[in-house]
This record gives structure tokens, sequence and C-alpha cells, in this order.
């Protein structure tokens, strides 16, 4: 498994198991994941299993990936991310090198009504 698109179809699979030590085998040294909407860096594997685990989530876990698009070193994926509660969608971006993620930047877009002066041009989406 060494193009960036096939290492982040197996993130996403493994991050569906909900065992955060499992996915972070994946990462590289080093490594970093960034959140540039809430100006935060984990840069550790350890880090990152400890967050996920420390999660106030209201359930289990579930990664639907939506869309993925991929080279060699780099990929990027579209994902619905839920705990059976809420419903989120993350832009992630992934930098790999040798099959291993070096680093991640995630994208969390909060939905917002449409702009009624333009619902003539557009069709909602549901």
């Amino acid at each position: 498994m060494d193009d960036a698109e096939a290492v982040a179809h197996e993130f996403w699979r493994r991050m569906n198991t909900n065992d955060w030590s499992f996915a972070a085998q994946l990462f590289g040294v080093p490594f970093s994941l960034d959140w540039p909407q809430s100006r935060e860096r984990i840069v550790s594997a350890a880090d990152f299993v400890a967050l996920n685990a420390a999660y106030p989530a209201a359930g289990r876990w579930t990664f639907e990936v939506i869309r993925l698009v991929g080279d060699a070193r780099t990929a990027v994926t579209e994902t619905i991310v839920s705990d059976t509660k809420i419903a989120a969608t993350a832009v992630t971006f992934f930098d790999v090198e040798g099959g291993r993620i070096r680093s991640i930047r995630e994208f969390w877009p909060d939905p917002f009504p449409a702009a009624e002066w333009r619902r003539q041009w557009v069709q909602h989406l549901g």
C-alpha cells in the first residue's frame, strides 16, 4: 500500500473500527494533523489516540467516505462522520510518504442556510 489514495482509504476503514491505535499505525514519523479552523495541531500518534478516546461521543463513530481522490503522494477525502446523534462533513487532505501518513489537514465546514436572494437560480439539495 504505497499510494496516498490507498492509504487514505485504509485510514478511514480503520477509523470505522473505532480502534484509534489501529488507525494511528498508519502514521509516519514525524506526523502532524492540523485543524486550521480551530488553529490546533496534533503531533503524535499517542495524542491522536488519546484525543479520540476521550472525545465525548454519543455512540459509536461511523465514517462514510463520499469521495476519495488521490495519487502517489496526496489524497483528499470528503467523509461524513457521525456518532449516532450528530453528523458532520470532514474534508481531509493526506500527505503520504513511503506508505505512511506524514500529515493530515482537515476542515470541518458547518452547514448554513441558503441566502434567499439567490433562490430563483438554485435547487435545494434536500
